[in-house]
């Protein structure tokens, strides 16, 4: 039996099926879990746990599958607002005419749509969310209100967003500055706030919208404040071919110049890369934030073998519009094969479960507390109802989950030994007060949108 710490606890799950993502005990049938306060304290089998078990709550969960929590690297919440629109206008809202913008977004609307896109992925098992958009400093405190985790930061740039979608690009330095600084006193007000449940990162934006001078700058800051970097790279062939025009190289030499590419850095999308790019990203241990549902709806796949097998770490994110990670899973894993051509064991149902949770835990620095079910680690878990036709038979739980599970199978989350989510729902906030708020938000952004074009 794994070591444990002696009970009561304050809950017991029992009866389930638990993936662990740990390599040595991936999978324990029937099995049992002690949490006391924000800690897993008890992970066995029940044949083999203590003979007494004493609780504050049992919970009994035949037909069960626990996994750990869902850890979510690249969000853009407040992007809700777009979604069933801008999936079929061929690029990323920021730079779409015609749709609503986040410099139209005003600090109550931001907080509304934010706290709907959390509340999604919160219901289909995100434990964490790694977001960055706009008004950061209202949207932070709004989202971990639900209870989940929450690694923020408003946009870090230098171009002018209100010009873009109209196709001129300016860098003005004071936006860098202005916007640099924001994320720094974000830090200030919040990371490491409500037991650690919410973290800053610096999210310098793209290559093309940051200057020269602000990567350098968002690198230095990095290094002083001890702060991992979120970005997009290389998203489109119009962001490599600007550079190009610009600085004279890749968006990855770019950011190799300027001191950004390294462990440290989450690099969403990583569509156009040459094969240098591949060598030079995986030999740095970036991390790609793999966006396999959102990309290939865009008509595009990131080079996810040659990127794996160069050394970067791939995590899954949702992105824009939509917030299930058991859906983007099940097209991570379909992107992979594709681009392999052949079902191997180079892709695999428990590939992209630890991309998943693991090594999104690695991205954010938190491995050691999250992303695996350990004695010892966080209680943050997500349990998903099998007892469901398209979930039956299921002789393989975790084939199950990748292949036929959805989000809308989750039954319960906990996030820091405390239930977030019960029975579908979540405990702590009123969601049709959010679904309506969002809703108006949402409604007046896009009477704005239409009356300026």
């Amino acid at each position: 039996m794994m070591p444990y710490e002696p009970g009561p606890y304050d809950i017991v799950l029992e009866a389930a099926t638990v993936l662990t993502v740990n390599e040595t005990n991936p999978v324990i049938e029937d099995g049992l879990i002690g949490v006391k306060g924000d800690r897993i304290a008890l992970l066995a089998p029940r044949k083999s746990a203590p003979i007494s078990v004493q609780s504050r709550r049992r919970i009994r969960l035949e037909g069960r599958v626990i996994t750990p929590g869902f850890v979510n690297i690249h969000t853009h919440m407040i992007l809700t607002m777009v979604r069933g629109v801008a999936e079929d206008m061929g690029f990323a809202p920021a730079y779409t005419p015609g749709v609503p913008h986040g410099h139209d977004v005003n600090p109550e609307q931001a907080r509304a749509l934010a706290q709907l896109g959390a509340l999604e992925a919160m219901l289909f098992g995100s434990t964490l969310i790694n977001d960055t958009y706009v008004h950061a400093d209202v949207i932070t405190g709004a989202m971990a209100e639900l209870g989940l985790r929450v690694i923020s930061c408003g946009r870090i740039h230098d171009a002018d967003f209100s010009k873009v979608a109209d196709g001129i690009w300016t860098h003005d330095p004071a936006i860098g500055d202005r916007t640099l600084q924001a994320a720094l006193d974000l830090k200030s007000k919040w990371h490491g706030k409500e037991n650690g449940r919410i973290g800053v990162q610096l999210a310098a934006h793209a290559p093309d919208t940051c200057s020269v001078r602000l990567l350098r700058q968002v690198a230095a800051a990095s290094c002083a404040h001890q702060l991992r970097v979120n970005t997009h790279l290389a998203q489109s062939r119009s962001e490599v071919e600007r550079i190009k025009q610009r600085d004279g190289k890749t968006p990855v030499e770019l950011l190799e110049e300027t001191g950004l590419l390294n462990d440290w850095l989450t690099a969403a999308h990583c569509l156009f890369l040459t094969p240098k790019d591949i060598v030079r990203a995986g030999q740095a241990g970036i991390t790609v934030a793999h966006i396999p549902k959102g990309n290939a709806t865009g008509g595009t796949m990131a080079q996810t073998g040659p990127l794996r097998r160069a050394g970067a770490r791939l995590g899954l994110g949702t992105d824009n519009m939509h917030a299930d990670m058991i859906e983007v899973m099940r097209w991570g894993l379909a992107i992979g094969r594709i681009q392999e051509e052949k079902v191997s064991d180079f892709w695999q149902p428990r590939h992209v479960l630890r991309m998943a949770t693991l090594s999104g835990a690695e991205a954010i620095g938190l491995d050691r507390e999250i992303g695996s079910l350990a004695v010892g680690k966080k209680a943050d878990l997500v349990i998903l109802d099998f007892r469901r036709p398209h979930l039956t038979p299921c002789i393989n739980p975790m084939g199950n989950l990748v292949h036929t599970a959805q989000g809308r199978d989750v039954e319960m989350v906990l996030v820091d030994g405390r239930i977030v989510v019960e029975n579908g729902r979540a405990t702590l906030v009123d969601e049709e007060e959010i679904r309506r708020k969002a809703d108006r938000a949402a409604a007046e952004l896009w009477e704005e949108a239409r009356r300026g074009h």
